[in-house]
């Protein structure tokens, strides 16, 4: 595991030195839309080499670790996707039922609905490669080796949760969510043997969010967004600066999808290697 996130960290930053002194880049001063992109897409690439590096190591597929390229944006993401979608309009129209949320205008014209919305979309998609993969993907597999995979889910989303501390506006309670979003995001693991479930849950989720129901996300708040939302109420009710992750209702919906999915999703692959 150690080796693991060493490689990542080394590669992650010879192409941050290649970049200022070799490209000449200019040092960002702000996240931008573009370099958010850029930002998931180079992660993601550096995790799955550093996987690729411990397989030739480990003598195993690079599949076993949660991504196998038979499954890829097959049916178990095209279903994830769904119950992601599903799962961020329940939180929101629930928040808005109880008075504590208006959508107002839309922000964007047509074409920059079309345009930031497949942005965003391919973007969070990338969230959802990059995040599930190194947590639930190779540090799943690899730690659940160790001590077992329950511990090592609990392990991992806490781990997951306090990374959302270093969101702007995030907060205690919108990590406590997060945290418990990866639990449901490491059963889902469990149940289908694979990530493609979890990576479309994670982008669908994250993006109506962030642009469709255009909500702060994790404390991000974006400008190139589909409607001019507003949040309104106490903490409780609408999550305040976290956004509705950290809303009393998410809690409520996340354990409701343990119970829904733990009565669709009966029986373990017997030839997944998170067992």
């Amino acid at each position: 595991m150690l080796i693991f996130v060493a490689l990542f960290f080394a590669v992650t930053g010879l192409i941050r030195v290649i970049a200022i002194f070799v490209l000449h880049l200019p040092r960002p001063t702000a996240i931008t839309p573009g370099l958010l992109m850029v930002g998931e897409v180079l992660s993601f690439a550096c995790a799955l080499f550093a996987a690729w590096v411990m397989s030739r190591i480990e003598r195993r597929p690079l599949g076993i670790y949660g991504l196998p390229g038979s499954g890829a944006f097959g049916r178990n993401f095209w279903a994830g996707s769904l119950w992601g979608a599903v799962t961020v309009s329940v939180l929101v129209f629930s928040i808005r039922a109880a008075h504590g949320l208006t959508f107002g205008g839309v922000a964007v014209t047509l074409h920059g609905a079309l345009r930031y919305g497949v942005f965003w979309l391919v973007t969070f998609t990338f969230v959802g490669l990059f995040e599930e993969f190194t947590t639930r993907g190779y540090g799943q597999f690899t730690l659940a080796s160790g001590i077992g995979f329950w511990p090592a889910a609990f392990l991992l989303s806490a781990f997951f949760g306090a990374l959302h501390l270093g969101n702007p506006g995030e907060g205690w309670i919108g990590a406590a969510s997060a945290g418990l979003i990866g639990l449901w995001l490491a059963f889902t693991l469990r149940r289908t043997g694979n990530l493609w479930f979890a990576v479309g849950f994670h982008a669908w989720f994250d993006y109506g969010q962030t642009f469709v129901y255009s909500v702060p996300n994790s404390g991000l708040v974006v400008q190139e967004r589909l409607l001019n939302t507003t949040l309104a109420g106490p903490r409780w009710l609408t999550g305040g600066s976290v956004g509705p992750e950290a809303s009393l209702f998410n809690f409520i919906l996340m354990g409701l999808l343990f119970v829904l999915f733990d009565r669709i999703y009966r029986s373990r692959p017997s030839a997944s290697g998170f067992s």
